[in-house]
């Protein structure tokens, strides 16, 4: 790819909805916007079918599904996306175990321990950010980098502290 083309097909700007997740503690406002800014910072994404980017997205949840509104860069509609959270809510649930005992572990285990944690969490990740690849097969064309920070930022939208 060129790099023009490169520019073009990818994220430039990230909204949360801020009806359908509402405002959290301070601890967890920092970590979407980090998770935010690591997405705009370094992603491949592309609605399939459309080659007119750079995009803005908006994410939401309506009745339970999580919304890929996009956008032109000019704020010209693109597509929206619907996709359910069942397929996500058994990942999500054990990834955020997995994280409670790495921090658990990071102030009493060895180090081979916390590193076996640290597998095990690296793991549940790839296998949400599959997860979120699969779900947009043939919607959105997204590298597995991008599937990992566009996973990172559900599980901060539905982190709870």
């Amino acid at each position: 790819m060129s790099s023009q083309t490169d520019n073009k097909n990818r994220l430039v700007d990230v909204v949360l909805d801020s009806e359908s997740f509402g405002r959290a503690t301070p601890d967890i406002e920092h970590e979407r916007a980090v998770a935010v800014f690591d997405l705009i910072e370094e992603n491949s994404f592309k609605p399939a079918g459309d080659d007119n980017g750079p995009y803005k997205l908006t994410l939401s949840v309506v009745e339970k599904r999580l919304v890929f509104n996009i956008t032109r860069e000019d704020d010209t509609p693109v597509v929206a996306h619907v996709l359910s959270l069942t397929p996500f809510k058994r990942v999500i649930k054990d990834y955020f175990m997995i994280c409670e005992s790495y921090y658990e572990a990071i102030r009493t285990s060895s180090p081979s321990q916390i590193e076996a944690i640290d597998m095990g969490r690296r793991g549940l990740h790839n296998e949400g950010s599959q997860t979120l690849m699969d779900r947009l097969d043939g919607k959105i064309e997204i590298d597995f980098d991008t599937a990992r920070r566009l996973f990172t930022l559900i599980c901060v939208l539905h982190w709870r502290g």
